[in-house]
């Protein structure tokens, strides 16, 4: 009986070490998992971030033992494989280069900043952040360059610069993609708007959607509805909607997206009553029916090999590429000067009733949406901080990773 108890104990002794053993090796194994992915929160100059040790997102951290931590891997993979620091072997002055690049146009030409913007928005919305918005028209393939939401489009050419700069420092390893993106966060830091840490390793695609450009991507004239509609199919939440629309803080606004708010709105043949009526006033003062139809001829942008032929200097380039820029009546979207800060002056404006396009306006609307409206007007820190967080998420969308999609040489066409 002794020796029964005593092997009894031994053997109840030795589960014990067992598990403990298996729990030390789950431990250890999350936190390396954490590790590896928290290692390179951001290279960035602190100044920069809104990001710090306690206000980063919390990255995905799970054991592989648990249904949790299976589900949180489906969803992470769902998003590809990208990664912080993606070109640190293969080209680790790339994000230097993207970054400078944008920061020499940015000092000749401001006006790229929002173009880069929008441009990256127009791209992601539609099949994805895959640079197919970037493609030229072909035979059998129409580009979402020509369908009606991206007819006004810029800021091609300063990725053909960036794309140049990144193929002479390392030929055919940045993605078009990753350019667009990575140029956008740094348009949005020049203007004022916060740095967001970014993962990369997109691929480009093989083909553009011209018909998905023109039906999925938002229009300024959509109603709240619409605007909710429409983001939710892209996975963004109230929240989201208006603090993406936040981008609209940069940048003019010309006047044929809303002049039938001033003149004919929904066929009346009179403004829209939300308006503002000092504002309404201003408005029709800058815009008229006649100025809004009246543009001087488009200059044809400069091919990626026009731009090495002419062996222009960046401050040639940019001059070159602001003669084909439409001359059209535009409104600044800070239109009382500078605001304090990125963000600030767009959402008190629709709080005084003076948004300018009625896609923005519609935002104070709902009760969910007016409620965001009024918190990022009082608190910008609050603005930036769920900006970068969708702008992170927006930057994910629908991303091609190896091995789909391909590296382009020239963002322009399919190598």
């Amino acid at each position: 009986m002794d020796f029964t108890r005593k092997l009894s104990f031994l053997v109840f002794l030795l589960c014990i070490l067992i598990s403990l053993q298996n729990q030390d090796v789950d431990d250890i194994n999350v936190k390396l998992e954490f590790s590896s992915r928290t290692d390179k929160y951001c290279s960035r100059d602190s100044q920069y971030s809104i990001f710090d040790d306690h206000s980063f997102p919390p990255l995905p951290m799970f054991a592989t033992t648990s249904v949790e931590g299976r589900k949180l891997q489906q969803q992470t993979a769902s998003v590809g494989f990208l990664i912080y620091d993606y070109y640190q072997q293969s080209c680790p002055q790339a994000e230097g280069i993207i970054r400078s690049t944008v920061r020499s146009l940015f000092r000749k030409q401001p006006q790229i900043a929002p173009a880069l913007l929008r441009l990256a928005f127009h791209d992601c919305f539609v099949e994805g952040c895959d640079a197919s918005v970037l493609l030229d028209s072909v035979e059998g393939m129409h580009s979402e360059k020509e369908s009606p939401p991206n007819e006004s489009l810029k800021g091609f050419d300063v990725i053909d610069i960036i794309k140049l700069e990144l193929e002479e420092a390392c030929p055919g390893v940045v993605s078009c993609a990753d350019a667009v993106v990575l140029a956008a966060r740094e348009s949005i830091v020049l203007s004022g708007g916060p740095f967001y840490p970014l993962k990369t390793g997109r691929r480009d695609s093989l083909s553009s959607f011209a018909e998905d450009a023109t039906f999925e991507l938002p229009s300024p004239q959509d109603d709240l509805s619409k605007i909710i509609e429409s983001f939710s199919s892209k996975g963004f939440d109230e929240r989201e909607t208006v603090s993406l629309l936040g981008a609209h803080s940069t940048g003019v606004i010309h006047c044929k997206f809303f002049i039938n708010r001033l003149f004919n709105f929904s066929g009346t043949n009179s403004s829209d009553p939300t308006m503002d009526s000092e504002f309404l006033s201003f408005l029709r003062s800058k815009c008229n029916t006649n100025q809004a139809t009246l543009m001087s001829p488009v200059s044809k942008s400069l091919s990626p090999s026009q731009l090495i032929s002419t062996s222009l200097s960046p401050s040639s380039i940019i001059h070159k590429l602001s003669s084909s820029v439409m001359e059209e009546p535009a409104i600044p979207m800070d239109f009382e000067g500078p605001g304090e800060s990125f963000g600030t002056l767009y959402y008190r404006s629709l709080l005084q009733g003076r948004g300018i396009l009625y896609v923005d306006q519609q935002l104070t609307a709902g009760e969910e949406t007016k409620t965001w409206v009024q918190a990022y007007a009082s608190d910008v820190s609050l603005f930036h901080k769920d900006f970068g967080t969708t702008m992170m998420k927006l930057s994910n969308l629908g991303v091609l990773t190896a091995p789909m999609g391909q590296i382009r040489r020239d963002c322009r066409k399919v190598s």
